[in-house]
């Protein structure tokens, strides 16, 4: 919600989208990684190592001065991000019994939706009211009592196993995803899609991946396991995350851009919007987690499923005349969907490994998830941008105004902008504006269905409690010896 801000500071607005694909990027290539480094020499240094990156890069984010500084000051804050992530739910199972996990998973899958969903709200806030550069110095205090927290009173048990890091895993991975994004970002902007440039990059990204799944065969660590593949609840609790993703960040981009240019609303307004989805999925996301171990993982999350297809189905149909209220219903069924996957996948992802594989189970699924994230923003971006595209270019056909339209649709994000639009060239562009958008949520019902699939493979796991049945038969046991 701030970028228009930041694009209208810094300039660059060709090069926008760099500055979250960065940070994507180099979260993902390092999620994979720091989870094995965790298995191997214990979570704590890691942890700390991801807050000090993460803040070096905040406060370098801060003084940026172009997109380009602001994009790789973004790489090094995702390299910290990729860290923190996977192995604070890790450190949440390490740490906490076995009946004290699905209210713990709960509460961290609450914690992950309302920061998803809150933090735009805060950086819209900060951007109108102070400035832009104060959304990257915020986390400094946050950081440092938390970097304080965990070198005072995190104890780590010492149950780590040595292993070797896969290099060429690495490698690979990052590179294949790098040409991926580029591929992506640059086809149908800069270059054509059929030019050799973007075509290369595609096949870069293809043989890369090629080099990267032969590797993993070969890997005696590898950094991302087949043997954990072999597992039902782990193979289809990633898949679905993969899926949830690719949806769930459309809706945070792309429902206050809606309400931005289609309503008029400013930066606050367009983060406010988002409260009902944030409060929803905060809901769902503790009943998930203490759902858990009332019933399977696969129940929670086809009930999910369906909420979240009907979601997405229900935002497709928005149009200007949709009323805030509707908006808001819609959202909070979107949001009861998506916050389930926020506890009850995680706690899926990892329920059937030991503490040594943990750190690298709960970092794959983050991995993929953002994976889903990171192809589904820019993917869903380029259907968007072609559809508003085409709409302009139908409203305004034959009329002087198309071309200098086209230009007006970044500026339909400040009010100031929009009052000095005629009314008729403004409605014709609102109009292209909520119908690219809505139509490319229709779009995403192709990955929510997919989701409710891959759920019903999830099996009949369920989150275990030692000490309910089992536990009682032990403690009846000594009380009918002690009565011989």
């Amino acid at each position: 919600t701030a970028m228009g801000t930041i694009v209208a500071d810094l300039g660059g607005v060709d090069k926008f989208v760099w500055v979250t694909s960065a940070y994507l990027v180099t979260e993902m290539a390092a999620m994979p990684i720091f989870g094995k480094l965790s298995d191997m020499y214990g979570r704590k240094r890691f942890f700390v190592l991801g807050i000090f990156l993460f803040l070096l890069g905040s406060v370098l984010c801060g003084t940026a001065h172009n997109i380009v500084e602001l994009s790789i000051y973004r790489a090094i804050q995702g390299i910290g991000g990729g860290a923190l992530v996977p192995i604070a739910f890790t450190i949440m199972f390490d740490i906490f019994p076995a009946e004290k996990r699905g209210s713990m998973g709960g509460l961290f899958g609450a914690v992950f939706g309302t920061s998803s969903l809150f933090g735009p709200l805060l950086g819209a806030y900060i951007t109108d009211h102070i400035n832009w550069r104060w959304i990257f110095y915020i986390n400094l205090p946050v950081g440092i009592v938390a970097l304080a927290l965990i070198l005072l009173f995190y104890r780590e048990s010492m149950e780590h196993s040595r292993q070797r890091i896969d290099w060429w895993g690495a490698a690979t991975l990052v590179g294949s995803i790098v040409a991926l994004m580029f591929a992506l970002e640059l086809g149908g902007q800069e270059f054509a899609w059929d030019s050799p440039t973007i075509l290369a990059l595609f096949g870069a990204a293809a043989a890369l991946l090629a080099v990267f799944l032969f590797v993993e065969t070969k890997a005696a660590e590898p950094i991302i396991s087949y043997s954990m593949f072999r597992k039902r609840l782990f193979a289809a609790s990633t898949l679905t995350s993969l899926f949830y993703g690719a949806v769930f960040i459309t809706f945070a981009m792309y429902i206050p851009i809606y309400v931005q240019g289609v309503t008029g609303g400013t930066a606050t307004n367009s983060g406010l919007i988002l409260l009902p989805m944030t409060l929803g999925s905060v809901v769902s996301a503790q009943i998930g987690g203490f759902g858990a171990s009332k019933t399977t993982y696969r129940n929670i999350m086809i009930f999910s499923a369906v909420l979240f297809v009907l979601g997405t189905f229900l935002l497709s149909t928005i149009t200007p005349e949709t009323s805030k209220f509707l908006l808001s219903v819609y959202m909070v069924v979107a949001g009861l969907g998506v916050g389930f996957s926020f506890s009850v996948l995680g706690m899926a992802g990892i329920h059937d490994f030991d503490m040594r594989q943990r750190g690298s189970a709960n970092s794959t699924l983050a991995f993929i998830r953002s994976l889903g994230m990171t192809v589904g923003l820019t993917v869903f971006g380029i259907l968007q941008r072609n559809l508003l595209t085409g709409d302009m270019k139908n409203a305004f056909a034959g009329t002087q105004g198309s071309t200098e339209s086209l230009g007006n649709i970044r500026e339909l994000l400040s009010p100031e902008k929009r009052a000095a639009i005629p009314q008729d060239i403004m409605d014709k562009i609102v109009d292209s504006l909520s119908s690219s958008i809505s139509r490319m949520f229709m779009w995403g019902l192709i990955p929510a269905g997919l989701a409710l699939m891959t759920v019903f493979f999830m099996g009949s796991s369920r989150l275990v409690i030692p000490n309910q049945s089992k536990g009682r038969d032990k403690e009846r046991k000594p009380v009918e010896f002690g009565g011989h």
